[in-house]
Order: structure tokens, then sequence, then C-alpha cells
């Protein structure tokens, strides 16, 4: 299994947080993904914004990780809207990672913020079997992959406020109630998730298809 928290090394992850620059004394938010509008990386930012604004004294790091595809107009787009919120000091942009599983173990709160819906949402899936929880919108396969209050977080799509709540929340969560999430996300993925399970699934459907 690629995506299994206990395979990761301790070695591995202080290395990922060295080459990131990044201590592990704080809640480390991660949004995988390229950048690209629709991906949500704008109001990512504007919720990390609503994060500090009402709750100042709560400390985070935040990680973006993925490349701009040659979209450098956008990123800078994105830099000036951490500037703005004067957000330096928590955002941090990264632009490859070769070894997703270890990004996830070292992060203590998965988001995916598209705006469009995805077809199946492969890091709701990812964060999940990591053990992670996953605030993701409510639209799109996220909406199946996960349930609700118990292995992840749905909020509502392009509306900042309500993922900045979604944080604040999750960030607020005791040791013990983030452990279970972890292990009922895992859980999850193994029972919906499994190449087997996968397979029979999608003959099934093809079986009621050719009735």
């Amino acid at each position: 299994e690629y995506f299994n928290s206990n395979k990761i090394l301790q070695s591995d992850e202080k290395k990922i947080l060295s080459h990131w620059n990044i201590n592990n004394d704080k809640p480390l938010i991660l949004l995988p993904g390229r950048l690209t509008s629709w991906k949500g990386q704008e109001m990512f930012i504007e919720s990390l914004h609503y994060v500090k604004k009402e709750v100042p004294e709560k400390n985070f790091s935040a990680v973006i990780l993925g490349s701009d595809q040659g979209r450098k107009v956008y990123k800078k787009k994105l830099l000036r809207l951490v500037e703005q919120y004067r957000l330096q000091n928590y955002v941090k942009f990264i632009e490859k990672c070769e070894l997703m599983p270890i990004a996830y173990k070292v992060s203590d709160i998965i988001v995916s913020s598209s705006l469009e819906p995805e077809a199946f949402g492969r890091v709701s899936v990812e964060a999940q079997s990591m053990e992670k929880p996953i605030l993701a919108s409510n639209i799109g396969g996220s909406k199946e992959t996960i349930i609700d209050d118990k292995t992840g977080f749905l909020f509502e799509a392009k509306n900042s406020e309500a993922l900045g709540k979604k944080l604040i929340h999750v960030l607020n969560l005791d040791e013990s109630t983030l452990k279970f999430i972890g292990i009922e996300g895992r859980k999850n993925v193994i029972k919906k998730f499994n190449i087997e399970k996968m397979c029979f699934s999608t003959y099934s459907e093809y079986k009621k298809i050719i009735k």
C-alpha cells in the first residue's frame, strides 16, 4: 500500500519538514494540487485570512503544494493575496513533492478546495488512507468518498468563510478525536476503494447496462 502512514520513516518526515523550512511545533494545513484557478487556491488563502482574523491566537502553518505549470500570472496573484492578508509567515508555496505520502504524514489537516466538481477527487481518498482529516468542497466525488463529520468535513463550495469555520473547528479538536477521524477515514477507504471492491463495483455496473 503506497498511502499507508505506518510505512513512513521518521527520518523522512524530518527531511521533508527541513526541506520546506517548517517547524512541527504547530498544526500544518496542506492544500495539494496544481496551481490553477478552479482548484481554489485563492479561496483557500482567503479562508486562512478568516481563521487569522477570527482566532488570532491560533497558530498554524499552511503549504500550497503544486506546480504553476507555466501559470506565472496566477501564481503572482496568489503571492500578492498572501501579502495583502499579511500571511507571509503562515503560507509557503512548494512546487513539487516526489513522495506525497510523506507530505500527507507531516500534515495535520488536508484541504481540497476545488471550485468545480471533480469526477473522483483523489486527494480526499489519499488523505483518508493516510489517516488525516480532509476538508473538501461539497461537490463532485468528495461527496461520495467522505463520510461528513466522521472521516472528514464537507464545506460549501466557493465559500471561503465556510472553509474558514471548518478549519477553526478542526484546529480546536483534541488529539484523540483527530486520531478517531483518521482511523475511520482509513477504514472507509479500505472498505470502499480497494482494488477488488472497485473492480467488482465496475463489473456490477456493466452487468446492469447489458441486461
